[in-house]
């Protein structure tokens, strides 16, 4: 039977990875023949298993002779069913040398389902193992990656797996990390403790190297105790540049000062936890942006001796700045610019972008395999912005826009939702909507007949409280919001969120309709504090109460949201599709 090269590596696969398999060393010899265009010739007049043997064998020819790429077309398509059990150990082995020369990781991870059925002698099965480790990095798997290199590494104790071990294990969200905890093996124990106290380590690197230096004492003997990982290593030349002072712009009158607020007071209450569990203390000056004189702003920041800023909040103000060539002091501003790109040196853009959540759904409708998709938006300057960001991301990843309809918040969804669904009728329905908006839509699709369209939607349907009652007509409905939102989607319970006791202290103080924007504050925090590490080493990402946040090559932070569904009225986790959120 052929073996698909798309299909993923189930949790069959992670409980192989982790559980072991006994591997005895031996190689296969290989019976050289001359033509590889007579032997696919034969093999179109062959029996099943002669033909196949005949295109390996062809296959294998043409790669020694540097003919790669048809070799790997042959390798791929042949049915390794009808091979033996050495023959299918040599096709493993040569698709996924292929594979991986030819930048195909697919064929790598169709190479590696052998390790499924079969245990290889150890040689075999260590070169599968690691090649298929890397592979899985590539498409954007780094769960099952990060076990295959494990599992390689509890083999052979080797040190040169530890950067690619750790490129892994960094990219994991904390509920894919609870994952391999209950490992058996004390090295991957060990590199679980090592990651918590890299992400815990917030700014302060001379106090996380400390820890670094006891987790070392501790497992002595552990790969990456011998040597660190050089991404951690590259932490250490970051001694010296900490953030210590911090001026946050932030308006205390006009139309953004309520907002301002939220996200003031969830900067000043996650600020406090960090100093009383024993961080270094960050000093936070708060300086009034309404007049929105930024030279004043920054002269005034300098003179009270500030690092780095936070802030602006207002969107022209940002617009402003990332104009500029360069900005005075280090800056994470609190709202996107409306030009293409940013091109200001050391400005960051960070918020809660409703356009980057769009992208985000496009992405995800795709890798889910739906190509047509309607759209549905308020017939305003925000549903504009929004319904672009959905559109432009599908249209890129290939999709199709069967009808875009700007609807009108104060009226009834049920004539909007009619003609968003009708002919030609789409494979999904991308819906920009608040919560009193998004409950009709569901019931109308059952009336006209269309209650199997999925529907995917941005976290502005959810208002962040379990409300079964009035959620239950958004069953079914997929959408994506931050961590601190759907704890239980996000990472498998609260106790697994990032930042717990400002979240707990947060939660319990704040209005719903402002918690998302505490939560901000929260990350605002964090990321400057990181601004070091960010721009001296490149793929850093915060695992944050607002999402997975990095930051793009013009300074924009991008936000990484899980996933969830309505199932009674409450939002539970939706399982990733095959390959992760992966298009880009």
């Amino acid at each position: 039977m052929k073996i698909s090269s798309r299909g993923p590596l189930a949790a069959a696969l992670l409980a192989l990875l982790l559980a072991g398999c006994g591997m005895q060393p031996s190689m296969t010899q290989r019976q050289p023949a001359d033509d590889p265009e007579q032997l696919l010739q034969e093999a179109n007049q062959q029996a099943p298993a002669e033909a196949a043997r005949s295109r390996l064998e062809a296959a294998d020819i043409l790669a020694r002779q540097g003919r790669a790429p048809q070799a790997l077309e042959i390798v791929k398509n042949l049915d390794d069913a009808q091979l033996s059990v050495e023959q299918r150990r040599r096709w493993a082995l040569l698709l996924s040398e292929l594979g991986e020369s030819q930048s195909d990781p697919h064929a790598v991870v169709q190479a590696g389902q052998l390790l499924k059925s079969d245990t290889p002698p150890r040689q075999q099965a260590n070169l599968l193992l690691e090649r298929l480790g890397r592979a899985l990095g590539e498409l954007d798997k780094p769960l099952p990656a990060a076990a295959a290199l494990l599992r390689l590494q509890a083999a052979n104790d080797s040190e040169d797996l530890n950067d690619p071990i750790w490129a892994q294990l960094s990219r994991l969200p904390a509920g894919s990390l609870s994952k391999l905890r209950s490992s058996q093996e004390a090295d991957t124990r060990a590199w679980l403790t090592l990651t918590d106290l890299v992400r815990d380590g917030s700014g302060d690197i001379e106090r996380l190297f400390q820890q670094i230096d006891n987790w070392r004492d501790q497992h002595p003997d552990h790969p990456a105790a011998r040597r660190l990982p050089s991404k951690i290593l590259a932490l250490r030349d970051l001694r010296g540049r900490e953030i210590h002072h911090i001026a946050v712009f932030l308006p205390e009158s006009g139309p953004l000062a309520n907002v301002a607020e939220a996200i003031e007071q969830g900067m000043r209450a996650h600020h406090l936890n960090e100093v009383n569990s024993g961080a270094s203390g960050t000093q936070l000056s708060f300086i009034d942006s309404s007049g929105g004189n930024l030279d004043e702003l920054y002269r005034e920041a300098r003179n009270r001796g500030a690092q780095a800023v936070i802030g602006p909040l207002d969107k022209e103000l940002v617009s402003r700045l990332e104009q500029r060539e360069q900005v005075p002091l280090p800056t994470l501003a609190l709202n996107y610019g409306t030009a293409d790109h940013n091109q200001a040196e050391n400005l960051f853009q960070y918020g809660l972008s409703a356009e980057n959540e769009a992208r985000q759904v496009a992405r995800r409708g795709r890798v889910d395999g739906l190509r047509s998709a309607a759209v549905m938006v308020p017939g305003n300057d925000w549903g504009r912005r929004v319904g672009e960001a959905f559109r432009d991301t599908w249209l890129a990843n290939g999709g199709e826009i069967t009808r875009t309809e700007r609807y009108n918040p104060g009226q009834p969804a049920t004539e909007s939702t009619r003609q968003a669904v009708g002919s030609p009728k789409p494979d999904m329905l991308f819906l920009l909507a608040l919560p009193e908006y998004a409950r009709q839509v569901p019931p109308t699709l059952d009336y006209y007949s269309a209650s199997e369209l999925p529907v995917y939607a941005t976290s502005h349907l959810y208002e962040g409280r379990p409300q079964p009652r009035l959620d239950k007509d958004l069953d079914g409905v997929r959408f994506i919001d931050i961590p601190w939102q759907i704890p239980d989607a996000a990472v498998g319970g609260e106790d697994a969120l990032p930042f717990l006791d400002s979240y707990h202290q947060l939660r319990q103080e704040s209005e719903p309709s402002l918690f998302r924007l505490m939560a901000m504050g929260v990350d605002a925090y964090e990321l400057t504090r990181r601004l070091p590490q960010f721009q001296a080493i490149p793929g850093s990402e915060l695992f944050g109460a607002t999402g997975t946040l990095s930051v793009g090559e013009d300074g924009r932070i991008q936000r990484q949201l899980p996933w969830a569904r309505f199932s009674d009225g409450v939002p539970q986790p939706m399982i990733v599709g095959p390959l992760g959120d992966a298009l880009r």
